[in-house]
């Protein structure tokens, strides 16, 4: 009994209780929005204020010009530079030039004082056969000192001679006897004229002594064999006057090594060395005829140089 009045009690709480309670629980009001720098005390809400904080304008872009006055071209102020915007100041630093390319700090023109303005240009690479020429400066005991030269070149020594008489037209004006060219000595001392001594100089320089290279330690000297004689072309009667009566030709009968050894056009124009053959091509061009074996039989054991000209240029044979 007690029991079920117990329940009936229980019961009837519980109903008065649901009877008084709300459909949904109560959502709780938002925390109100207090942004940086805002006071905890919210003022009213004024009826005029903005929905949203306008947007502040941009910085004026100042630049160095504008900020100085136009009639004095002086400083800038101190305020103004300062005020200037510093992304805008560095682009324009790296696009403008300096004002004077000569003001440097110390330390750059220190460091700049010993280096070179542009890298050195190599020389030109030296013309013609570059073994020829090693060849050349090793073997030839070239004489540079002006000392008993004559035809006012130092490789050219002998001495002067003066005019040489002939017989009609024959004769040397100012001939010179020569001893010897770029240190070969010459055999028999021609006696020449200084046009024929120079090309008789650059022959043995360039065309000689290359020519012979080291073999048998390079030249001593030419065979000469004939220079000035008033006779006609080969001695022929009836002939033209030859080269030889003007004191423009020699003759060359070959050359004389260092080590004693001869070659001479006679025995050695057909040998395997060249040497002979090398020295009559080479004559071809500081000389105007060059004669040789091939061009006939009065040739066959020497190598008649002269320096005489011809429209169509050196006769060779």
């Amino acid at each position: 009994m007690i029991r079920a009045l117990a329940i009936l009690v229980a019961l009837g709480l519980a109903t008065a209780a649901f009877a008084q309670a709300p459909a949904s629980s109560v959502r709780p009001e938002p925390r109100p929005q207090i942004g940086v720098g805002t006071y905890t005390s919210v003022a009213p809400v004024s009826h005029s204020a903005p929905m949203a904080s306008p947007r502040p304008l941009p910085r004026p872009r100042l630049s160095v010009a504008s900020a100085a006055p136009a009639a004095a071209p002086t400083a800038a102020p101190a305020a103004q530079v300062r005020a200037q915007d510093p992304v805008s100041a560095f682009f324009q630093s790296l696009s403008s030039k300096p004002a004077d390319s000569g003001a440097r700090p110390a330390a750059a023109a220190a460091a700049s004082a010993a280096a070179v303005a542009r890298s050195q240009r190599p020389e030109a690479r030296p013309t013609g056969n570059p073994l020829q020429q090693l060849i050349a400066s090793l073997a030839a005991p070239r004489a540079t000192s002006r000392k008993g030269s004559v035809c006012g070149v130092a490789e050219i020594k002998g001495q002067a001679v003066g005019n040489v008489p002939g017989k009609g037209a024959c004769g040397i004006e100012d001939a010179v006897k020569v001893t010897s060219v770029s240190g070969v000595a010459l055999a028999s001392q021609p006696t020449i004229d200084c046009t024929t001594a120079k090309a008789l100089n650059t022959w043995v320089r360039e065309g000689v002594i290359p020519a012979v290279g080291r073999k048998g330690g390079g030249v001593a000297s030419l065979k000469i064999i004939a220079s000035y004689s008033c006779r006609t072309r080969n001695n022929r009667p009836g002939a033209k006057l030859s080269e030889h009566s003007f004191g423009h030709a020699v003759d060359v009968a070959g050359v004389v090594l260092k080590d004693g050894t001869s070659l001479t056009v006679l025995d050695n124009w057909g040998s395997g060395n060249g040497i002979i053959k090398a020295m009559h091509r080479t004559a071809c061009g500081p000389f105007g005829t060059v004669l040789g074996p091939n061009s006939d039989r009065y040739h066959r054991d020497h190598l008649h140089i002269d320096t005489a000209r011809y429209r169509g240029g050196p006769y060779c044979r």
